[in-house]
């Protein structure tokens, strides 16, 4: 039996862009203040208002208390409407960037579109 041949023993340069945990074009400061944003919507429909739920029974929504309308219906309202303003606020940063990347291209020599890490860490 023939041993396996061994292996090139030069460490390989991980891709720039790549290297870190997180690519850092996911996670510049607009994504996450509306993660942070949202998260903390999200926080106080699911947990805050559920502790108070009782405080709230007083307070009343058509024909139901206010803590059972939270509970029952109107926690996954908010979620939805979370879910619907993260898509349309990602949606909205990718044109703003696709915008800029072409702004860039127009004055950058050669024609050439640097790259988006590139423009967003430009001093």
């Amino acid at each position: 039996m023939r041993a396996p041949a061994p292996r090139p023993s030069t460490p390989q340069q991980p891709e720039p862009e790549l290297a870190g945990p997180f690519p850092p074009d996911l996670h510049d400061v607009r994504h996450l203040w509306l993660k942070a944003g949202l998260l903390a919507v999200w926080v106080l429909v699911s947990f805050v208002a559920t502790y108070f739920a009782r405080d709230l029974q007083h307070i009343t929504w058509g024909d139901w208390p206010l803590g059972y309308w939270i509970a029952a219906q109107g926690a996954v309202l908010v979620f939805i409407g979370i879910v619907v303003v993260y898509a349309w606020a990602m949606s909205r940063f990718e044109r703003q960037d696709a915008a800029a990347r072409a702004a860039a291209a127009a004055h950058a020599p050669g024609g050439q579109p640097p790259s988006p890490s590139a423009e967003r860490y430009r001093a």
